[in-house]
């Protein structure tokens, strides 16, 4: 790590833009010592090749994967591995904000919103590759993401602070739950 990036506390927005994360660890040190309204800064400076997550990969032929990078009390860093196909359910964010950058592959994300009869309506599709990030928080309502890709897609996940709990739709009942969120794998944080 260079001395620029070495010294990140108390960039300026317009600083972050000037310095690119390279790594996990770079990225964790950013997160670590600023402040949560520079999140959206420090994730767009991010630029981590997907070889840098492979020891944070596992895989399922029945779901996604939520693979924990971070998580303490400011913030929690996931990575999420796809397969072909695999999608979230229709879900809140427990009030927290959140942050998706693809590592690999292609996604699409549906938002939805409760109407006024308290039907569940979808307002729009957008479709993200490699590099692109997304942002989401319950005021914009609720989302679902999906390997809209033929192979397997990596999605790097910051949510200030961590999501302990979310509202899923049940599509089978037409109403939402709560559900407890888990880790399927806790990986350490390896310098590179």
């Amino acid at each position: 790590m260079n001395r620029e990036k070495n010294m990140v506390s108390n960039l300026s927005p317009s600083e972050h833009k000037n310095v690119q994360y390279e790594s996990l660890h770079e990225l964790v040190t950013a997160l670590s010592e600023e402040k949560r309204s520079s999140f959206h800064d420090i994730i767009h400076s991010t630029k981590i090749p997907p070889s840098a997550f492979e020891h944070c990969f596992s895989w399922s032929p029945e779901s996604y994967t939520r693979n924990c990078i971070v998580e303490n009390e400011k913030f929690e860093l996931i990575l999420l591995c796809w397969e072909p196909d695999q999608q979230t359910p229709i879900h809140d964010h427990g009030g927290e904000e959140c942050w998706v950058q693809v590592i690999q592959g292609e996604f699409k994300e549906t938002i939805y919103n409760l109407d006024e009869s308290g039907e569940l309506t979808k307002v729009k599709s957008t479709s993200s590759k490699a590099g692109d990030i997304s942002y989401m928080i319950d005021f914009m309502g609720y989302h679902r993401l999906e390997n809209s890709s033929e192979k397997r897609a990596i999605s790097l996940h910051l949510y200030a602070k961590p999501i302990r709990t979310c509202e899923i739709y049940d599509e089978n009942t037409g109403e939402f739950v709560q559900k407890d969120l888990e880790y399927c794998t806790m990986t350490e944080l390896i310098e590179n």
